[in-house]
């Protein structure tokens, strides 16, 4: 089972998701961000997503998040849910969302 399976979605579900426009956000610190990411992502890390609720509900896109593990992005997908964004999904690792981009 992989990771989107346990997050109750599938691969088609993100892959639709970014074909709506869904903006990507990845929350490690801008270290790990510099050493590769998911072309066109945005950087912000989850230690800054609830100052950023504003700028993100502003791009009107759905939001996939991703970090490293899943971890991270399980924290900062359940901040942005709380604070009202409906269309947040929760990627896990970085490196899933650039496969499916492939």
């Amino acid at each position: 089972m992989g990771i989107f399976s346990i997050l109750g979605f599938g691969k088609n579900k993100i892959k639709a998701a970014l074909l709506q426009g869904a903006v990507v956000i990845d929350v490690r610190t801008a270290n790990e961000y510099d050493r590769g990411r998911v072309p066109g992502s945005l950087n912000i890390p989850v230690d800054r997503i609830r100052v950023s609720i504003g700028r993100i509900r502003d791009l009107q896109k759905p939001v996939i998040v991703c970090c490293s593990s899943g971890d991270r992005s399980s924290k900062a997908t359940a901040i942005l849910k709380e604070n009202g964004l409906k269309e947040v999904y929760n990627a896990g690792n970085w490196m899933s969302v650039m496969k499916m981009l492939e």
